[in-house]
């Protein structure tokens, strides 16, 4: 842990307490109220805990205020620019750069892990066919548990390290499948031939009675939108992958914890919800009918892919987005579509009224990336578990970190208990 050269004062009751304060790499300073507890009988009360630090990290950093992301020190920008989604697995999982070297041997234990078990494929025939894809993906995840008995011990470091390659490797696999169940195809095998986002492209695309090619620029779009996913600090479901692996379970049930926090509209379903939302809009000449509904206070309609809870400035992934929004319409020559043309009109709004500028409600990576893969042919059902994939190297990241911990505890939030105080037992009749 960082050294504390600092301490803050609490005095409560004529008593004064003092609680360290600690000063990180980057952010605000933190104070230590772990003691607090035990020497003044008293809890903290924080819902949300979106003032709490819950534990130290060194893997990625968020400046809310100046839109900055950092991995490992390096910017999102510059990553998604001249890095690719394997290299940034390699970083995120092991803090440095690799070496040429260090990356081919990387991508080759991931390509050697890209199949899954073949007696897998009956869970997924005990799904309905109408599942929603992220429904059977974790079951899937969680299951995996019971075919990988050699990477269950998370003492073992080198059990720890082949779970990581098992779970970055097979999650695109186990995607690709539950699309494919979904719309009623017969799974695709993975090609390793192929780099990784487009083999997951040809996982979900490609069909036995005819070939199919993987466009190098689709290939590139997708890797990038799993970079720009990969990882993002302590959200609501890395949170829930460190809460779930405190209780010392094992890595596939801790991923499968972190996919089903993702599910939730309110973090994973983002980009789902803004391009219904534009497809809701229609045509352009509704947007100022829709504009006025989100200026007004008293209208529950709230535009969806503008602002983030946490960026208060732009957002930096939203610009690379845009950069793979342009070059995928381009490609598939799809400039002139009803949905593209009311979201470039409301991305124009938004940049330009006083409304949205003064509240800095610019389009997040959200807006744009929704839109790519509606444009690759993704039905919205795919948006979350395209998500899930390329977050799991974070999950697992934030997992093997908190792991290596020295101090790490069982989570065991605490509470500000409104009910009842003690009462006795009433019996049946006499109520």
């Amino acid at each position: 842990m960082a050294e504390s050269k600092k301490s803050a004062t609490l005095t409560l009751d004529g008593k004064s307490y003092d609680l360290p304060l600690y000063a990180p790499t980057l952010g605000p300073s933190v104070l230590d109220i772990r003691k607090l507890y035990a020497e003044a009988d008293v809890f903290t009360f924080d819902p949300g805990f979106t003032s709490t630090a819950a534990c130290e990290s060194a893997i990625t950093y968020i400046d809310g205020d100046q839109g900055e992301l950092l991995h490992r020190g390096y910017p999102i920008e510059q990553l998604a620019e001249k890095s690719s989604y394997l290299e940034l697995c390699f970083l995120l999982l092991y803090g440095e750069l690799p070496t040429a070297a260090q990356l081919a041997d990387f991508k080759g234990r991931v390509t050697r892990h890209t199949m899954v078990h073949e007696q897998m494929h009956y869970f997924f025939r005990g799904f309905r066919r109408d599942s929603h894809p992220m429904a059977t993906m974790v079951g899937v995840v969680g299951a995996m548990s019971a075919f990988y008995h050699d990477s269950l011990d998370i003492n073992d470091p080198w059990q720890r390290e082949v779970a990581a390659i098992r779970m970055i490797a097979k999650l695109p696999t186990i995607a690709a499948m539950a699309y494919k169940y979904s719309i009623g195809q017969p799974f695709v095998y993975p090609k390793n031939s192929l780099d990784y986002a487009g083999n997951f492209l040809h996982m979900c695309f490609s069909v036995p009675a005819e070939d199919y090619v993987v466009d190098p620029v689709l290939s590139k779009a997708m890797d990038r939108i799993m970079m720009l996913h990969a990882d993002h600090e302590q959200n609501a479901s890395t949170s829930t992958v460190r809460l779930a692996g405190s209780s010392g379970a094992n890595p596939f049930a801790c991923i499968a914890a972190g996919i089903a926090c993702l599910w939730g509209p309110a973090h994973g379903g983002a980009n789902q919800a803004c391009l219904e939302m534009l497809r809701e809009i229609g045509t352009v000449d509704r947007i100022p009918e829709f504009i006025a509904r989100a200026k007004d206070k008293d209208d529950p309609f709230r535009l969806m892919g503008f602002g983030h809870r946490v960026y208060k400035n732009f957002d930096p992934r939203a610009k690379v987005m845009k950069e793979s929004a342009d070059e995928v319409l381009g490609l598939m020559g799809i400039e002139n579509n009803p949905t593209l043309q009311v979201a470039k009109e409301l991305e124009r709004i938004a940049l330009e009224d006083e409304y949205f500028v003064s509240k800095k409600l610019y389009p997040n990576v959200d807006f744009y990336s929704g839109i790519i893969l509606d444009a690759m042919g993704f039905p919205t059902s795919m948006f979350t578990p395209i998500f899930a994939l390329s977050r799991t190297v974070g999950w697992i990241s934030q997992w093997k970190e908190m792991i290596g911990e020295k101090n790490q505890k069982i989570g065991r939030p605490r509470q500000l208990y409104v009910g009842q105080k003690k009462r006795d037992y009433v019996d049946l009749k006499h109520r």
